[in-house]
């Protein structure tokens, strides 16, 4: 049991995964691409669209398919720093995460352009601008994590800064790279199934109860149905975010808030846990393996690929992101007023912002989408969304110079 808490408290299995896709596209790219794409259902409701058919690859079913279940847990975490009691980023505090993430925006986007201008390059790569604006959230959670402790106010403000980062990212991909129409009564759809089981399942329960104070339908609607109709309701709500053309893996956030929850709904169980938190321990172990598929899925380019657009993704990540967060946190928390949460000093947002400079897995899929295959530069802008991984040792010693209080 040690070791495998060992193994998941530093992320072995997601950096284990990493490096073997890293080592094995390397020493036999061909080899690699083909299982990573290989077909697993031709034709089907669930894979990527094309020429109005939907395939179901291995790297599909990694990518948007199984890391649903690590965002939702990541968004669990958001939802109770936001929403819950004693929540750290509960009112106006929540503004300055929201605030340091188009900090962490247009930080990259400006190192990034005015790197391109400096060189000469801008007709060829200026298309890329959008790629270091990505923060992965997989990654930079667990470094998040690694840094500050898990029970640190740093992790849910990087959360919602992270979520917020791709949310932006997605509306950037729709406006500047259009790769089809967004398809908005899918979307109201995915949002309509969160809320039929909050209802059925959660609020109408305790309606039907009313006074009673044994609430024998919500007890009943606890113990009986337990998680099994958040199951069926998150699948369609996975499936609508599917079918609008967002990014499916973040299908299952708008389900969160529909769980019961100790602070909100049903209550403890006397000696247990509330559904939503007896959720997360069950799926952490599947997660973590997960995270494995995951890492060897998107690690996987060659290193001869190196070349101007990587250096310049490295500076907008590694530089401009941590210069963003730092410089629009502090408006933020003292000019504006709006304040940091208890326990996270101004400093923290240095470290953050260097947290948060993992681009990674939406970075790479930025770059597939600025530089079509077969582009000249694509696969030398992946390389510079791999490399920010050096974000995680930036990270390391930006906490250990500011001297972090970690807490575990």
């Amino acid at each position: 049991m040690r070791f495998v808490a060992f193994i998941r408290e530093y992320s072995l299995l997601l950096l284990g995964g990493a490096l073997i896709g890293l080592i094995w596209a390397n020493l036999s790219p061909l080899n690699y691409h083909h299982f990573i794409e290989s077909v697993l259902a031709d034709d089907s409701i669930v894979g990527q669209l094309h020429e109005g058919r939907r395939t179901l690859t291995l790297h599909y079913l990694i990518n948007d398919v199984l890391m649903a279940l690590f965002f939702a847990m990541a968004g669990k975490e958001v939802w109770e720093a936001v929403a819950l009691k004693g929540g750290s980023l509960r009112g106006r505090k929540a503004l300055t995460p929201l605030i340091a993430t188009a900090g962490g925006v247009i930080g990259p986007i400006c190192v990034y352009l005015l790197g391109a201008m400096l060189i000469g390059q801008m007709t060829e790569l200026g298309r890329g601008w959008a790629i270091p604006t990505a923060t992965d959230i997989a990654f930079s959670y667990l470094v998040g994590r690694l840094v500050f402790g898990a029970r640190h106010p740093a992790v849910a403000f990087l959360l919602l800064l992270a979520i917020a980062d791709d949310a932006v990212g997605l509306i950037i991909l729709a406006i500047f790279y259009p790769t089809g129409e967004l398809q908005p009564l899918w979307l109201i759809f995915s949002f309509a199934m969160a809320g039929a089981a909050w209802f059925l399942f959660n609020r109408l329960p305790r309606l039907l109860d009313g006074a009673d104070p044994a609430k024998p339908r919500a007890t009943w609607a606890r113990d009986r149905l337990s998680f099994w109709p958040y199951v069926v309701f998150g699948a369609l709500c996975w499936w609508g975010f599917q079918q609008a053309g967002i990014h499916p893996a973040l299908g299952l956030l708008p389900m969160i808030p529909a769980i019961p929850h100790a602070d909100t709904e049903f209550g403890r169980v006397k000696g247990g846990q509330d559904l939503l938190n007896r959720m997360e321990h069950a799926l952490k172990p599947f997660v973590d393996v997960i995270l494995f598929f995951f890492g060897l899925a998107n690690a996987g380019v060659q290193l001869s690929a190196m070349g101007a657009a990587t250096w310049l993704v490295l500076a907008g990540l590694l530089i401009g992101k941590p210069l963003g967060i730092a410089l629009m946190g502090w408006i933020a928390a003292r000019p504006l007023g709006l304040g940091l949460p208890e326990g996270m000093r101004l400093s923290d947002l240095v470290v953050l912002g260097c947290v948060a400079a993992v681009g990674f897995t939406v970075a790479l899929f930025v770059a597939g989408v600025a530089f079509p295959s077969g582009h000249e530069h694509q696969d030398s802008a992946k390389m510079g969304a791999l490399l920010s991984f050096a974000a995680a040792l930036l990270a390391l010693a930006a906490g250990r110079i500011f001297k972090v209080r970690k807490r575990v």
